[in-house]
């Protein structure tokens, strides 16, 4: 448990300098949303901006009311975190699922560090961990250790369901990042719903071995949150259409949700260093902040 603290603390001050350097001194916090948020309505005045205006509350006949907004005063980051078996998969020493909990520990100890609250919710088919948010460097390490100390007791996946939990949980507008391998269906309306609440952050973990299937003719393959195995021909031509088509269209689906509705897309490979991915991300985020402001 020390040495993987000492691991995320060190991969987190990494990704800190990193940004600061590159950003020129104009980095303020890893996690920087839109700062502002709804307060009320005044009447309009004279040199106001007319994007600004409360359509719905003007349509009432009494005048022409605007939307006022004040400086959000602390930030709520709140971590998801799919934790079923078709994410005990890695090519090198590492699954998809040990990325996912390094990131998350990455990511709680920037938070706390930034005065943010943090929370985090793990999911299978089930709801497997939820720490509710709060603000702290002990907290953050509450956030690693359930995460190291984590079971899952279901190797399913239900994203949807998951996502409603977390609508459910998390109502005022936050920061939320959501790490999973998105392989399951029917997912999609909550997904959009998620985006078009909160500040989202999708981040898909991918794996070699899952998009480079060898032919290696008629062979016995095991379905991790099933438990079934079943024979299939790996070498036959039309397997290996089908296979990369679905596989393909899965990660895609996932991007257009997020160009659609304004969402932060990264993937990431097991076999790859994940910390200038998300220097990145961030940096992106900080440019995209400064635009809007």
């Amino acid at each position: 448990m020390k040495e993987l603290v000492q691991k995320l603390r060190k991969y987190e001050i990494q990704i800190r300098k990193a940004i600061t350097t590159q950003m020129q001194g104009d980095f303020h916090s890893v996690f920087k949303g839109t700062g502002l948020e709804f307060d009320d309505v005044r009447a309009y005045q004279y040199g106001d901006d007319v994007r600004s205006i409360d359509w719905n509350v003007t349509a009432k006949g009494h005048g022409t009311f605007v939307k006022t907004y004040r400086e959000e005063k602390e930030q709520s980051v709140f971590l998801m975190l799919d934790v079923s078996a078709s994410q005990a998969i890695g090519t090198g020493k590492q699954q998809k699922l040990d990325i996912g909990k390094e990131i998350c520990g990455v990511l709680a100890l920037s938070a706390a560090r930034q005065q943010s609250q943090i929370g985090i919710i793990c999911i299978s088919d089930q709801k497997e961990k939820y720490i509710r948010p709060a603000k702290g460097i002990e907290q953050a390490y509450t956030i690693v250790k359930a995460l190291h100390e984590l079971q899952p007791k279901s190797t399913k996946t239900n994203l949807a369901a998951g996502i409603k939990l977390t609508l459910d949980i998390i109502k005022r507008r936050s920061i939320i990042l959501l790490i999973s391998d998105f392989i399951d269906i029917n997912y999609e309306r909550e997904l959009a719903m998620l985006a078009k609440r909160h500040d989202l952050i999708v981040i898909q973990l991918l794996d070699m071995r899952e998009q480079e299937m060898p032919g290696l003719g008629i062979v016995p393959v095991l379905d991790k949150e099933t438990g079934r195995t079943v024979w299939l021909n790996t070498s036959g031509e039309e397997f290996q259409i089908r296979y990369f088509a679905q596989y393909t269209e899965n990660r895609d689906k996932v991007v257009r949700i997020c160009q659609k509705y304004q969402a932060n897309y990264l993937s990431i490979q097991t076999n790859e260093d994940y910390v200038p991915q998300l220097v990145n991300l961030f940096r992106l985020r900080n440019r995209s902040t400064k635009r809007s402001a």
